[in-house]
């Protein structure tokens, strides 16, 4: 996993705050991959219903923006149970944070 443990601790931080203590984050994507280099920040948010909507999202960006200094995130915020391509992708290649 290519991120710093700082990092690490900054994004549940964030998610946290934004979306509650029992949110699951994931990163997927290259930054999975310790052999690979640069790319973007791959985050997956897995939140209750009532949570999972554009508000949470928005806080949790700017909080991360605001923790890491980092301009290449991509966040998605998935409801409990939500069974799309994606969401599969990040539960299946993710790492839980």
């Amino acid at each position: 996993m290519r991120l710093t443990e700082e990092q690490v601790d900054a994004i549940k931080v964030a998610a946290a705050s934004a979306f509650g203590d029992d949110a699951v984050i994931r990163l997927f994507g290259s930054r999975t991959d310790d052999d690979r280099r640069g790319g973007d920040i791959d985050l997956h948010v897995e939140t209750a219903q009532d949570k999972a909507d554009v508000d949470h999202e928005v806080r949790f960006r700017s909080l991360l923006w605001k923790a890491l200094d980092e301009e290449q995130i991509d966040v998605v915020v998935a409801a409990r149970g939500e069974d799309r391509w994606i969401d599969r992708a990040a539960r299946r290649e993710g790492i839980v944070l």
